[in-house]
């Protein structure tokens, strides 16, 4: 009978332009084929591959679901899914740190697999809403809760909000939204993402559509 081939993480403490092309090799896929799969361009797959341009964290979720892993598997490899009983410990300063223009995000607890909340601790870098080209919105909720500074919440179909530090707001991820900082210094934010969907990972299929390989695994994104 003959088996899915076992499929090897690329090795720990690489970029994320390394680890997404060992996470393309080991698929045997061209960067036509990831493109196809994830919806970028393979422009853009190249540039990020060549560590020439960080991704925002709508096009990780691209990313993630076109490879059929968790986002955090593109910074970390995790641990294989367990059963009940699952923890994992993150200290103070070991968060896998993202840059984007507008954000500094390090993502916490990266070691396991498959979580349904992702958590992060950001840096909100962004000044003012005219540096985004468009709205962050992706399948799921979030949850912001200031640490230090003071933001701005726009959302579509609501007012701005301010928030300062022990001020928190619960969102639909849905609805196009973006946060800037108010205050002089950056502020800091603990930010947890859900993702409801269940997603097979896919092998692209020249000529023809995506055809799952793998059983589904569950998937957790923030913004």
């Amino acid at each position: 009978m003959s088996r899915t081939p076992r499929i090897s993480p690329p090795p720990p403490d690489t970029s994320l332009g390394k680890r997404l092309r060992a996470l393309r090799a080991a698929r045997a896929w061209t960067l036509a084929e990831l493109a196809a799969a994830s919806g970028l361009a393979r422009s853009t797959l190249s540039k990020i591959e060549n560590d020439l341009m960080s991704p925002t964290y709508d096009n990780l979720l691209k990313l993630a679901d076109g490879l059929g892993v968790d986002v955090t598997e593109l910074f970390a490899t995790p641990q294989e899914a367990m059963g009940a009983g699952r923890r994992s410990l993150c200290r103070a300063g070991e968060g896998q740190l993202h840059r984007t223009p507008h954000y500094e995000h390090a993502l916490l607890c990266t070691d396991l697999a498959h979580k349904r909340m992702m958590p992060f601790e950001s840096r909100i870098r962004a000044r003012a809403v005219a540096e985004f080209e468009d709205w962050s919105r992706h399948a799921g909720e979030e949850f912001i809760y200031v640490l230090d500074g003071t933001i701005e919440v726009h959302t579509e179909f609501y007012q701005p909000v301010a928030l300062g530090p022990g001020d928190s707001l619960y969102l639909d991820s849905r609805m196009g939204h973006r946060v800037i900082s108010t205050s002089r210094e950056d502020a800091r934010v603990l930010w947890v993402s859900t993702h409801p969907q269940t997603r097979a990972a896919v092998q692209p299929v020249p000529g023809g559509e995506a055809a799952a390989d793998t059983p589904p695994t569950a998937g957790a994104r923030p913004s």
